[in-house]
C-alpha cells in the first residue's frame, strides 16, 4: 500500500469528485429518531382506540378490523399518541387501484408503547370522501360495499 492510499483510507469521493474526511460514523438506524421512540421499559398501551372514516366501505372495514391487520399494526407501530394519523395501505384491486385508509388515534389507555398485548378498538368518525371499495368489483360504485 502506498503512503497516499494509507492517507486516503478514511476519505471518500463526493459526487463532484473531491474528497472529504469521514471521521464520524453515520448514526445507526436504531439511533435515528430515538427521542420519538418509546423505550422497552416505558409502559405499554393497554388499549388504542383508532377511528376510520364513516364512508369506508364494508370491504374496507372488514380489512382494517380483521385480526391479521391488527397484528400488522402492533408489529409496525411502535407507539400511539392521541391525534396521530396513520395512512395505511389495505389492498390492491384487480385493476391496480389501491386503498389507503387514514386511521386516526382517538385515545390511548396506558402508555404510548404498542406491543403484542395492546388491544386495538375502532370507532367511526366523520366521512372524508374516501373511495372505500373497488369500482370494478362493486356494482354500486366505489362508495358501495
Amino acid at each position: 500500500m502506498s503512503p497516499e492510499q494509507g492517507q486516503n483510507a478514511d476519505r471518500f469521493a463526493t459526487p463532484t469528485g473531491s474528497t472529504r474526511d469521514e471521521t464520524v460514523d453515520p448514526p445507526d438506524a436504531s439511533e435515528v429518531d430515538s427521542a420519538d421512540r418509546p423505550s422497552d421499559s416505558s409502559p405499554s398501551a393497554d388499549r388504542v382506540v383508532i377511528s376510520y372514516p364513516a364512508d369506508l366501505s364494508n370491504w374496507g372495514r372488514f380489512q382494517v378490523e380483521k385480526p391479521s391487520f391488527q397484528a400488522f399494526l402492533r408489529k409496525t407501530r411502535e407507539q400511539a399518541r392521541e391525534g396521530d394519523v396513520w395512512e395505511e395501505f389495505v389492498g390492491v384491486g384487480c385493476c391496480g387501484n389501491t386503498l389507503d385508509v387514514p386511521l386516526r388515534v382517538e385515545r390511548v389507555d396506558g402508555g404510548e408503547r404498542i406491543d403484542a398485548d395492546t388491544e386495538i378498538r375502532y370507532e367511526v368518525r366523520e366521512a372524508c370522501g374516501i373511495e372505500g371499495s373497488w369500482q370494478v368489483q362493486s356494482a354500486g360504485g366505489p362508495s358501495q360495499g
